[in-house]
């Protein structure tokens, strides 16, 4: 839940997702649109699909218990190299490094590394530093830590310290160099290279895409569609919606299309959403119209209010749900 997701936003989430799935069995056996939906809103729902996924390997191959190898957890669906690093480090001590967009910050400005982080020979000379010190700190005697910080373990100690010293005072902007422990020993800051480390190279420009979306209402139900079994947002739930970048058709046009209705659409709402380098803008239009359940495509359903949010939606249309159930 925290990746790529601040610990504000996941509390609630985490709160209830251990209500309604305490533990690795109970992931494991639950219907998939029940975990879309303890997800819902939290976006990038890959990371919740590969999370079934995994509880699902782990009870097969691990009789139910999370396994203490590095490499077995890097082989469980949706874990990468710094997601197994960060568990088995810090959860069991081991010495397996991490490498994470603070991490990185740290280690480029402590060794005055000028290239992109993002290029794969500069990319392995930093996993390569993150191995050397971790496996030095797995190395030291428990005399030398504090008493405090052998309960988690000297590498555990490390990498967290790592990250925590990124995210509070080796900052992208404004680093706190006189605060910083590492400040004698920091090549960039030496050299007077500090806010241009690291070098990460221009950002990808952002693109536009524009939406048109329908709320097509018959008889108090209201129109919906699944998404594919494969591909973004797998298996949510949204409204008809048709893309129109670089269009100027007016949305009649665009609802005839989708659907085979021809009606009065009236604006209800503009949502506007970020994915990645995508900035979409929803352009959400209400059609009422007793002739609107000839022709529809198959894949949609007509249901209720009361059914519609029991269904995982996707994190734009779940807004236009909710101003379509409050009015505001």
């Amino acid at each position: 839940m925290l990746q790529q997701t601040q610990v504000k936003t996941v509390i609630p989430y985490w709160e209830r997702w251990m209500r309604e799935l305490p533990d690795i069995a109970a992931l494991a056996a639950a219907p998939e649109q029940r975990v879309l939906k303890l997800w819902e809103g939290l976006g990038y729902y890959t990371r919740v699909r590969n999370l079934q996924k995994a509880a699902q390997q782990i009870v097969a191959e691990h009789a139910g218990q999370f396994p203490r190898d590095c490499d077995a957890v890097l082989a469980l669906p949706g874990v990468g190299r710094y997601t197994a690093g960060a568990i088995t480090s810090i959860a069991f001590n081991a010495p397996a490094p991490i490498l994470d967009g603070n991490v990185i910050r740290v280690l480029t400005r402590l060794f005055d590394i000028r290239e992109n982080p993002r290029d794969k020979p500069t990319n392995d000379l930093l996993w390569h530093l993150a191995t050397q010190l971790v496996q030095a700190a797995f190395n030291f005697q428990p005399s030398t830590f504090n008493s405090q910080l052998l309960l988690s373990g000297p590498c555990s100690a490390l990498n967290q310290s790592l990250m925590e010293l990124g995210a509070t005072l080796c900052t992208p902007q404004n680093a706190k160099c006189p605060q910083c422990p590492l400040r004698s020993h920091c090549a960039a800051r030496r050299e007077g290279r500090v806010d241009e480390l690291p070098n990460l190279g221009p950002r990808a420009a952002a693109t536009a895409r524009e939406f048109h979306a329908f709320v097509v209402e018959q008889d108090g139900e209201f129109l919906v569609t699944q998404r594919p079994a494969r591909g973004v947002n797998a298996g949510l739930w949204e409204f008809p919606n048709l893309e129109v970048t670089g269009a100027t058709r007016p949305p009649p046009d665009s609802l005839k299309q989708l659907l085979q209705i021809t009606a009065r659409c009236e604006p209800l709402c503009e949502v506007k959403h970020t994915i990645t380098r995508y900035h979409i803008t929803q352009r959400v239009f209400r059609v009422r119209s007793a002739a609107a359940a000839d022709g529809i495509p198959t894949d949609t359903r007509w249901l209720g209010l009361a059914e519609l949010h029991a269904l995982p939606f996707t994190s734009a249309h779940r807004r236009i749900l909710r101003r379509l159930a409050t009015g505001s």
